[in-house]
């Protein structure tokens, strides 16, 4: 197997899961630029402030090219708890597990920071991505129309307590 889970930065990291992102949601959802530069500015930012005793990356890498990742921000954990974000995968990663083996780690390093809550924002229609997080335990606890992604959708906000 060639592909690993790699953990913390790796270099071209952002410009990736930025391009991942943008490509995604532009040919499945319609979201453009306000999108792809939102990512791209929310994850630099994430990256300049990493700290390793609150914040978590990994990265699905296939010889060497991200094809995937996860990112755990405990800036806000005590008023919110750890924000997990940008969780994504290639076309070619899809339906192989490494979703699942993602969000494990991600659960695994909270429990291990002692963050007692996990929360993420998402929106109706990623069935896929909800049912790995209802399988991880999630929890819708807030749905409402929304655009802070660009585009008009119905936000969910999902918790995990721990």
């Amino acid at each position: 197997m060639d592909e690993v889970i790699l953990k913390g930065y790796l270099p071209g990291a952002i410009g990736r899961i930025v391009e991942l992102h943008g490509t995604y949601y532009h040919r499945n959802w319609g979201f453009g630029l306000f999108f792809e530069s939102k990512v791209a500015n929310d994850m630099s930012e994430f990256f300049s402030r990493f700290d390793d005793s609150r914040d978590g990356f990994w990265a699905v890498a296939k010889q060497d090219r991200i094809e995937g990742g996860i990112a755990i921000d405990g800036i806000n954990t005590l008023a919110e708890g750890a924000h997990l974000r940008w969780f994504i995968l290639s076309l070619e990663m899809q339906g192989r597990g490494f979703g699942h083996r993602l969000m494990e780690e991600a659960v695994f390093f909270c429990k291990k920071k002692n963050h007692q809550q996990i929360y993420l924002w998402t929106f109706e229609g990623l069935y896929p991505a909800r049912h790995l997080y209802e399988k991880f335990g999630f929890k819708l606890v807030l749905q409402k129309e929304g655009t802070q992604w660009g585009t008009k959708v119905i936000e969910q906000k999902f918790e995990l307590k721990l």
